[in-house]
């Protein structure tokens, strides 16, 4: 077991043979030369079948309102925030990667950083369109950009609303103009090699001239710099704030300093685990194991490990919290939370996030990628069920006996889930098929420092 460790952990980033030729053309090739395959074209089909029902179920969200969920008086935030939570916890946990990775100069980031940002990128699109779709007239989303108030439409400038409109917002546009910045040297790369006229003026318009110079060099440098500084604070800060939304709300179980703490590790083990359920089989179909080694895996699989130990003593404070207050509303919501109609989704979290996680203690584990995978996968799941089990089970325990509700889904609340699970896929599938999946640029920057050594 020990001996296994040592050579995951003494494995190179990037294989031994590897050299500036050889990624360029294996990584561009993966682009420009070669044929489509057909796991790509079935991938799509999937992804384009689930987000077509997400536009049929907006749709019909949207002519009907919202009384085509199972929400109801007290349960008015149902699978609409549930999926808002999660998806931004994924889109947090791969910034995270991407940003404060690369401040700290870990050389291992480079491997990983192009999955880990885009797929920030299309999950926070998705959970961008939440929070419109639980407004009850959503035709009027503008009224939550903050213009001055001559229309009187803001009766409580301190509401969450208006945190999560400056939170996410800023999240979004970073997070794309971090992307974006991050690809510029690889269109270049793209634009030189493509043999089409049409594939060289693509990406000589995303390329905005690149040539490489010391200038252009130096100006990048700076300015993606500067975007990791600001982006991984904010990661913090804007999970904080979702977690503030609740704190600050008056259901039994939510007043309590951890949310925001709680809900930012939450975000980072959700998207370790997003990250790897892509990245393994991406990098078996587009044999990218001389790329993304093994010691990408082993360290993505022990921050998942670190960070679920420190969520299962969340979980832990949550259970003792109730008992140390003694008040009875939140003593009642939580024993409802584990016996309740909603009691499965608490145990399956438990099961997905405390308990499965403890087999990443085994390296033979963590070096098995089908049972990674499923592992990875497993927890998504179960953090999607966390995000369900705080949001519902708490809301559906109110104060008065008389108003408690039990809440149940709807085909229109699965088909905004599982359509933008489809929206993600979707982006995912079209990025991997016309930009590189790994960064060209940084990868020939690890040949190089391994050159000098």
């Amino acid at each position: 077991m020990v001996a296994t460790t040592e050579t995951a952990l003494s494995e190179p980033v990037i294989g031994a043979e590897q050299d500036y030729t050889s990624v360029s053309e294996h990584l561009s090739d993966l682009v420009l030369v070669q044929p489509t395959p057909l796991w790509w074209y079935a991938g799509m089909a999937g992804a384009t079948a689930l987000f077509l029902w997400l536009i049929v179920a907006a749709g019909y969200l949207f002519y009907y309102g919202v009384g085509v969920w199972g929400v109801n008086i007290p349960v008015a935030w149902g699978w609409a925030l549930a999926n808002y939570v999660w998806w931004i916890g994924i889109a947090s946990g791969g910034t995270f990667i991407s940003s404060l990775f690369y401040i700290v100069g870990a050389d291992w980031r480079n491997g990983v950083n192009r999955f880990a940002e885009s797929l920030t990128l299309f999950a926070a699109a998705a959970a961008g369109l939440m929070p419109i779709f639980h407004l009850g007239r959503q035709g009027l989303f503008y009224w939550l950009f903050p213009y001055p108030n001559v229309m009187h439409i803001w009766p409580q400038f301190r509401s969450p609303l208006l945190w999560d409109f400056f939170a996410l917002l800023a999240y979004i546009l970073t997070s794309i103009v971090f992307w974006y910045i991050g690809l510029i040297p690889d269109c270049a790369t793209l634009r030189d090699r493509a043999t089409t006229r049409g594939a060289q003026i693509f990406y000589g318009i995303l390329a905005l001239g690149w040539r490489g110079s010391a200038r252009h060099w130096r100006n990048y440098k700076v300015v993606y710099l500067v975007l990791a500084g600001f982006m991984a604070p904010m990661v913090v800060s804007v999970h904080s704030i979702v977690g503030l939304d609740f704190a600050a709300g008056l259901a039994a179980g939510w007043h309590s300093t951890q949310w925001p703490p709680y809900f930012f590790i939450g975000a980072l083990y959700s998207g370790w685990a997003s990250t790897l359920v892509l990245m393994i089989p991406i990098r078996r179909l587009y044999r990218l194991e001389r790329i993304v080694t093994e010691r990408h895996i082993e360290v993505i699989s022990k921050l998942m490990l670190a960070t679920g130990l420190l969520l299962t003593y969340c979980y832990a404070l949550e259970a003792f919290q109730p008992y140390y207050k003694g008040d009875a509303a939140e003593i009642g919501a939580f024993r409802f939370s584990l016996v309740g109609p909603q009691g499965s989704a608490y145990w399956i979290k438990t099961a997905c996030n405390v308990l499965l996680p403890q087999l990443l203690w085994f390296p033979a584990v963590r070096r098995h990628k089908p049972i990674l995978f499923l592992l990875a996968l497993g927890i998504v799941i179960g953090m999607w069920f966390e995000r369900f089990s705080f949001v519902v089970a708490s809301l559906a325990h109110d104060y008065i006996p008389s108003e408690f509700f039990t809440f149940h889904a709807t085909i229109w609340d699965e088909g905004i889930l599982y359509g933008s699970i489809g929206l993600v896929l979707a982006g995912f599938f079209l990025f991997i098929r016309f930009l590189p999946v790994v960064s060209i640029f940084e990868l020939r920057e690890v040949i190089r420092h391994k050159e000098r050594r």
